[in-house]
């Protein structure tokens, strides 16, 4: 190792590690990452990871952060495919009919399925927690962090919107 070298791994504080090795290891993690966001977001983890390392007396070496940011960017890119998974996952829970549709009653269900979606969301979550949660109005209340009366006021207000919107269609 050359005395240049040697003066390059010696630092005394953080400010001086992330000038000196900073600009290096963010380029490093950009090819990593799927974004310059996320080869930041790894960069900080990894000198956080090895400053720890570096106080419990495990890490001196700065060099030690480029097999860091590696591991980082592969555990990053795992979370990102399971979040991606469980997002997809969702998408099409969220998707599937909220009734069944019995036969001759299918265009009814999806008809009140798709009046149920138009409602605002304040009044649907309401509507939902108590038809197919069978929850109180107060434990409604609970539930969204609001009072039991207004719980049960947006509970009419939806009522009186499907009624409005489904009297011309259903008998």
């Amino acid at each position: 190792m050359t005395a240049a070298t040697e003066q390059n791994l010696r630092f005394t504080d953080w400010p001086t590690l992330l000038r000196e090795w900073g600009p290096r290891l963010l380029l490093f993690a950009r090819q990593q990452a799927p974004s310059p966001a996320d080869a930041e977001d790894i960069v900080q983890e990894a000198f956080v990871r090895f400053w720890r390392a570096r106080e419990r007396g495990e890490a001196d070496d700065p060099r030690l952060l480029f097999p860091l940011i590696r591991r980082i960017a592969i555990d990053h890119a795992r979370q990102g495919r399971r979040r991606a998974r469980r997002a997809a996952r969702l998408a099409a829970e969220t998707e599937t009919a909220w009734f069944e549709p019995p036969g001759e009653n299918g265009d009814r269900a999806e008809l009140l399925e798709r009046s149920l979606r138009n409602l605002p969301t304040e009044q649907r979550e309401v509507v939902v927690l108590k038809v197919w949660g069978e929850l109180t109005f107060e434990a409604i209340g609970e539930v969204l962090g609001i009072s039991p009366h207004t719980a049960a006021s947006r509970y009419r207000y939806a009522l009186n919107h499907l009624r409005r919107t489904l009297s011309p269609v259903l008998p």
